[in-house]
């Protein structure tokens, strides 16, 4: 049964529950989830039975740490069904992330998990400032991944007129925003900046258009790139998160009266932070890497799942809910440059600290002999590219290189390009980082 929306000024009970209550709630629908996954995926079966924890051994909600993390690996050695814990004429969608190397990561819905998933994403939408009759443009990629019709179905569940825009076709987008004044944009925060500068290209003035919310998710992004965003643009930079193994967009979003960190709707979805080496939980407040248990997926549950984002947990502040800091990079693809540890958001805070340049930059690491070598493209922001000369530009990378070196510890050779020279993906994310140390090899 599809569940009304709260009308403006009104919030769902479980948003504002006390913590017992809340509690209660996800021990309920934990013991309900490990046993569905226990009786009806052969994986998780053995998996338990090799840990020697059974759904039974579940008591309270830390009990859940005796039980084995799932992984991509996981994922892929099931591929394509081997996961999914309701027979296959009970699946009416499938969702696949893009991969970079080997199988997908395939991940599938009953029609209780769509209707679970517009309403979360309904509302975070709504978490964020869209109302029932906004005009909403999505420029999330739609198809196997999950953001496009993620969102597109939560809008349509709060109320929105969603305009399916979809990634790419650049100057088409600037054209519909022209036309069609929407006052909401779900789009990647790196692409969002190629939008800003088509429309100054165009003649328009960014702070000036229809738009007046900006969600902004599928790709890290920093403080600095959401100062820019905002003003450049005009607009609340508000901050989603979600991954297509627990559901899609979705799982957390900021609210805009506190723009804190994304609240993680833990009615359905129950955060740890684990040691990334040791695998032991952490206390609230600890950084580690983030792991999620769904509570209510039918389809395809996901018991204590790995996503390798890096984070901490956040006491609640606008909800009863607790909240995500700011991701500061994966577990998995740390970059370690001749014993440095390099994250890429470290880098893009550097970038943003620089008038001169924009948030769009590919990170790219070659081996040189033994040794691995960092080198930075990064383009100019829009409007000045024109006017800078090659000593401005050589000028830019050494300042660049300096602070590199000054804040990260790491040598890096830097290019100063012109907008819109680094290219995002079909979905509109971009390729952060660029590893050749083994092409040819």
């Amino acid at each position: 049964m599809v569940q009304p929306i709260p009308q403006p000024g009104e919030l769902e009970p479980i948003e504002l529950a006390s913590r017992d209550e809340l509690q209660a709630l996800q021990l309920s629908r934990l013991k309900w989830s490990l046993r569905h996954a226990y009786d009806n995926v052969p994986h998780y079966r053995s998996a338990f039975d090799a840990a020697g924890v059974h759904p039974d051994d579940l008591r309270q909600l830390s009990d859940l740490a005796k039980f084995p993390t799932t992984s991509k690996k996981d994922l892929r050695d099931n591929y394509p069904f081997g996961l999914f814990a309701v027979p296959r004429d009970e699946v009416v969608r499938v969702h696949a992330s893009s991969g970079t190397t080997g199988k997908p990561t395939v991940v599938g819905y009953t029609a209780k998990d769509i209707d679970t998933w517009a309403n979360v994403t309904a509302r975070s939408i709504r978490a964020a400032g869209g109302r029932r009759g906004d005009t909403l443009h999505n420029a999330f990629g739609y198809g196997l991944f999950t953001g496009g019709l993620g969102i597109h179905y939560g809008a349509e569940r709060l109320g929105c007129m969603v305009v399916p825009m979809s990634g790419g076709q650049t100057e088409k987008q600037v054209q519909l925003i022209r036309d069609f004044e929407p006052s909401i944009i779900l789009v990647t925060p790196s692409y969002m900046l190629n939008l800003l500068d088509e429309m100054a290209r165009q003649g328009m003035e960014p702070a000036e258009s229809s738009l007046k919310i900006g969600i902004f998710g599928a790709e890290p992004w920093t403080q600095g790139m959401r100062a820019e965003i905002e003003t450049r643009a005009g607009i609340q930079a508000i901050d989603i998160y979600g991954l297509s193994e627990i559901m899609g967009p979705g799982v957390a979003c900021e609210c805009i009266e506190s723009k804190d960190g994304p609240v993680i709707w833990e009615d359905h979805f129950y955060p740890e932070i684990i040691d990334p080496v040791s695998g032991e939980v952490l206390p609230d407040g600890s950084q580690g890497e983030l792991v999620f248990t769904s509570l209510s997926k039918e389809a395809m549950p996901m018991i204590r799942y790995r996503t390798r984002d890096l984070t901490t947990l956040l006491p609640p502040t606008s909800r009863s809910m607790r909240r995500l800091a700011k991701i500061t990079g994966r577990s998995d693809d740390m970059l370690i440059i001749r014993g440095v540890n390099v994250f890429p958001s470290q880098i893009e805070e550097l970038i943003l600290g620089i008038g001169r340049l924009s948030g769009n930059y590919q990170l790219c690491i070659t081996r040189e002999g033994h040794m691995d070598s960092l080198s930075v493209s990064v383009e100019a922001r829009a409007g000045v590219c024109d006017a800078l000369t090659d000593s401005d530009r050589a000028q830019l990378g050494r300042e660049l290189q300096h602070r590199v070196k000054t804040m990260v510890g790491v040598s890096t050779a830097v290019r100063v390009l012109n907008a819109g020279e680094i290219k995002t993906t079909a979905t509109g994310k971009a390729q952060r980082v660029l590893d050749l140390r083994h092409v040819g090899a």
